[in-house]
């Protein structure tokens, strides 16, 4: 098979169920690197179910069967055999409600070089200031570095979560509704730092906010009942929808 290669994931006939419910059918597309791909519809159409399925999140939940493949670059991340923890690494993962590990700020962000052995200290502050700074959160914490994380504000918080998982080196972020828990300020933090953020990572945003996926995606997928109704750039999406469902929803008739 062969991929072009700024395609990220391949995902072909994706199939979920939990137990005897089918959460995703035949889910088919593409994600291509340095762009921001917004998972649109509207609660419980399986956005985020499709979202844990690039990092393998739902290999948690009891009872979930999947069918198809998923393939990151040329691998299938379903195959017997594959490096779970790895994938995690390069598939990095922000939470719909901020998770601060109880522990300073510092900790937050070098909990996981640590875990994978780095323990120069050198290296370490390195990283921190590093990930702080793609985070766009350094100048605000620089002096409280030894504070609790859960002193920070929740937008604070949530970017210091992105900056933790940058920390890690991942190629691709995915964002689980990342703003929802924030005030309008603290939302367009995050959205003038998730554009940035694109011109070295792969984002995948789950957003209820339609604004939200028209200001800062570049292709938008709309699902409903499991399924995407349609996939495509985000600009065409929003102006000239080809089907009827898509412009109800996006319109804001249905939802």
């Amino acid at each position: 098979m062969t991929i072009e290669n700024n395609i990220v994931f391949n995902i072909e006939k994706l199939n979920l169920f939990y137990g005897e419910t089918q959460a995703l059918k035949e889910i088919s597309l593409q994600i291509y690197e340095k762009e921001v791909t917004a998972l649109i519809g509207p609660s419980g159409c399986g956005k985020s179910t499709f979202l844990r399925t690039l990092n393998r999140m739902n290999d948690l939940i009891e009872n979930c069967t999947i069918e198809g493949d998923i393939n990151y670059h040329l691998d299938n991340i379903y195959e017997k055999g594959t490096d779970i923890i790895g994938l995690r690494k390069k598939v990095g993962m922000v939470f719909q409600k901020p998770n601060p590990f109880p522990m300073s700020i510092y900790d937050n962000i070098t909990y996981g070089p640590k875990c994978q052995g780095i323990k120069d200290k050198t290296e370490l502050k390195q990283i921190v200031e590093e990930s702080l700074r793609q985070a766009a959160l350094w100048d605000e914490v620089k002096d409280r570095l030894k504070e609790s994380a859960l002193s920070l504000s929740g937008g604070q918080q949530q970017r210091l979560c992105i900056a933790r998982t940058i920390a890690m080196k991942p190629e691709v972020i995915l964002m689980d509704e990342p703003t929802s828990a924030l005030d309008p300020v603290a939302t367009a933090r995050i959205e003038d730092l998730i554009v940035e953020l694109k011109k070295k990572y792969t984002i995948i945003i789950v957003t209820h906010n339609m604004q939200q996926a028209a200001r800062i995606s570049d292709k938008t997928a709309f699902f409903l009942l499991g399924e995407i109704i349609e996939y495509d750039d985000t600009a065409r999406i929003f102006s000239t929808p080809e089907h009827k469902k898509t412009e109800e929803y996006i319109t804001g008739r249905f939802g």
